[in-house]
Formats: C-alpha cells, sequence, structure tokens
C-alpha cells in the first residue's frame, strides 16, 4: 500500500513559511500548441482524454506523469485533479490527460482498485507487491516503470546509533522499528529474519513525535526521497541528517507506483500504448533533468489541493535524491522504464507466502507477464 507520512502541525506550518504562498486561480492558460505527428499524434489510437490515477499527492516523485502537462491546464481543486493538452517534446499529441491525487483524495484506496471503481481511468500507478495482491479479482499490468528502485527506506539517527549501517544491523539489536501497518516490505524483513517481530511497532502515523521524545534511539519507515530532507532541512525540532538504508537493498526489488492499466483493458489501449509509453519514458528522462517547471507545478498544486504543504526546496530534493540513489535510472541495461523479469520472480516468490499467511486471495499459478509487459516500450530511450 502507498502511504506517505502525515506531517505535523508545526511541521506544516515551517514548511508553509518557506516559501509557499496562498493558492492562486485554479486555471494557467499559456500559449497553444501545434499538434504532434507521427509517433507523437495519440488523437487517432488514444482516448481524447487519457486520465491518470497517481498513488499519492503531487510530489516530484511523480514527475514523469506531471512533465506531460504543458502549459495550458486547468486545476479542480474541488476534486484534486489537473488536466489540459498532453504534450510531448514539446509539442501537443491531440489528446488530453488528466491527472488524478490519490492517497486522502481518495480515502486511500490502492490506485489498482480505483481503476476498477472507475473505469474512465486508464492508467494508475500500482507498485509490484500490491499488483500480486490486487491479482485475484482486480489484476493491473505494468506497462513502465518511471522508478527502477523503491525510495522506501527505514532510517535512524547515526549519532544516537553510531553502530547501525544497515537493517541488518537493526535487526541485531531491541531497537524498535515504527512502521504503517500494512506495509507489505515489513512482513518480508520480519520473514527473512532481518528484523525481530518483538521490535517493530506498525503504529507509526507519519508523525515525527515518537522520533523525537525518543531523541532518535529509535528507526522510523520513511521515504529516501522525502524524510531525510524533513528531518534535516524543515523540522525546527531536529536539524540534523539521519541516516538510512533502501529497503530494496535488503533484497526486495519492487518497482514502485509503475504505470499500469487493467489487465482486460490491455488489449483495447495497445495501439494508445505503443506511442504513449515511449513518450511517458523520454517525460521522466526529461524531467529528471530539467525538473523546475513540473515542479512549479507541482508545488502549485498541492496549494491549490490544500492538501500536505510542498515546498519547491523540497520537490528539488526529491529529484537530487532520485538520481543519487538510481531510484531513476536505467536499472540492468541501457533503457529506462522497462522490467527486468527476474526482479519480478523474485518478488513473486517473496510475497506470494506473505499473501498465503494472511489468507489474502492472489491469482493461481501466478507469472511474471500476469503483471508487467515490456512490448511496447522503447529500448533506446535512456538516461544517460
Amino acid at each position: 500500500m502507498r502511504y506517505k507520512p502525515l506531517l505535523s502541525a508545526v511541521l506544516a506550518s515551517t514548511l508553509l513559511a518557506s516559501g509557499c504562498q496562498a493558492a492562486p486561480t485554479t486555471s494557467n492558460v499559456g500559449p497553444s500548441l501545434t499538434p504532434g505527428s507521427g509517433p507523437l499524434d495519440l488523437a487517432a489510437v488514444c482516448p481524447g482524454t487519457i486520465v491518470v490515477q497517481a498513488a499519492w499527492t503531487p510530489e516530484a516523485e511523480h514527475g514523469a506523469l506531471y512533465h506531460l502537462l504543458g502549459q495550458t491546464y486547468t486545476v479542480d481543486a474541488a476534486t484534486k485533479k489537473v488536466s489540459g493538452p498532453l504534450v510531448a517534446q514539446g509539442k501537443a499529441t491531440g489528446v488530453n490527460i488528466e491527472i488524478r491525487a490519490g492517497g486522502p483524495a481518495i480515502g486511500f484506496q490502492n490506485a489498482g482498485a480505483q481503476m476498477y471503481a472507475d473505469p474512465s481511468i486508464m492508467l494508475g500507478q500500482v507498485a509490484t507487491d500490491d499488483a500480486i495482491g490486487l491479482s485475484a479479482k482486480q489484476p493491473v499490468i505494468a506497462v513502465a516503470a518511471p522508478f527502477d528502485i523503491a525510495p522506501y527506506m527505514v532510517m535512524w539517527d547515526p549519532a544516537a546509533n553510531p553502530s547501525f549501517n544497515s537493517v541488518v544491523d537493526i535487526g541485531k539489536t531491541n531497537t524498535k522499528v515504527l512502521y504503517f501497518n500494512g506495509a507489505t516490505y515489513m512482513d518480508y524483513l520480519l520473514g527473512s529474519g532481518i528484523l525481530k517481530r518483538s521490535q517493530v511497532d506498525g503504529s507509526y502515523d507519519g508523525s515525527p513525535t515518537r522520533f523525537l521524545a525518543e531523541q532518535g534511539k529509535i528507526a522510523q519507515q520513511g521515504f529516501a526521497t522525502n524524510e531525510p530532507f524533513i528531518y534535516e532541512k524543515a523540522l525546527p525540532q531536529w536539524k540534523k541528517p539521519v541516516k538510512f538504508q533502501l529497503v530494496h537493498d535488503t533484497g526486495y526489488p519492487i518497482y514502485p507506483e509503475a504505470i499500469v492499466v487493467r489487465a482486460d483493458k490491455k488489449a483495447e489501449h495497445s495501439a494508445c500504448l505503443k506511442k504513449l509509453v515511449p513518450i511517458i519514458q523520454r517525460s521522466q528522462v526529461e524531467f529528471a533533468k530539467d525538473p523546475s517547471t513540473s515542479n512549479e507545478l507541482i508545488v502549485k498544486l498541492n496549494e491549490e489541493y490544500k492538501g500536505f504543504p510542498y515546498s519547491k526546496e523540497q520537490a528539488a530534493y526529491s529529484v537530487a535524491q532520485q538520481l543519487k540513489l538510481k531510484i531513476v535510472g536505467n536499472g540492468a541495461n541501457a533503457t529506462l522504464g522497462d522490467f527486468d523479469i527476474d526482479r519480478i520472480k523474485q518478488v513473486i516468490s517473496i510475497v506470494t507466502p506473505i499473501y498465503s499467511s494472511q489468507r489474502k486471495e492472489i491469482k493461481t499459478g501466478i507469472v511474471p507477464l500476469d503483471l508487467v509487459t515490456n512490448e511496447f516500450i522503447d529500448p533506446t530511450v535512456s538516461l544517460n
């Protein structure tokens, strides 16, 4: 399940004071663009409006999506969505894109489940482990992976815990580890023996209160693209670095928030996806190299949606971390956005017994091609 911390009131006011202003009007109209042709012309093969269900509120982690919006767009703050011409390489594609906020905007529903509740949604963001959990009754197939590595992490205070260099080190002690109940990767960390059941605490609600009260003598879950900035730069009660390890590096190689379609609609959208997926791949590359304009939109949307505070400094930090930690990257080859089938097999082997123990139904005999496909990927698109 996708989960991002709920910031405390004091943190919210701090971030707002750092530069977020009152919400402007709900639309921003810029110059029109000439429709693209050839591989950039989507009008003949795609829906007039491509509806995308995001996994969370607008953030730089979703830059590949928001980068598809040009200078002309309309914000619907009441329903927390933004729409406008879908732009690729500076040219309109002949169709529109509508990006809907997830998380609290849809009652914390998984984006894949939301796609079944609302058939107008063509694309969603769903992690590999969540897709396995949906496979029996609400199957989705991932068509692109803007992130090669998940930003999920376990963090700690290096001053209070100088012997910690990894999650394995934490597991050798009785140090409490806070996490949001329902995180499947925690079941993996427990089942693999990396952490002990006696030391984990699923009561984490996203607030820094417990970490502060314990003076950093505990560990907690987080996002490597978010909390290190918050704790060091924006949380006045802390204002010092934290250390962390990515859950990916413990042996949990999911693709987080991959771009998915409903399995029963893949054939219907095949002609569209053949053109659209390479556009999404290039959008991620373009955003990673020059995120400033799209980050401004992301910050603005958070202001207008009146959700969690999100500053331009926080967005810039996220992109820097995405690149530094190779969260955005080509993986084992020279292509950005494709799937390593061996990794998918590994995730299936890890997650299947976890869901079985929880009596959660998954597709019988599930295989990687039930979850992902590289058929629409342009192998020439690379971050380098």
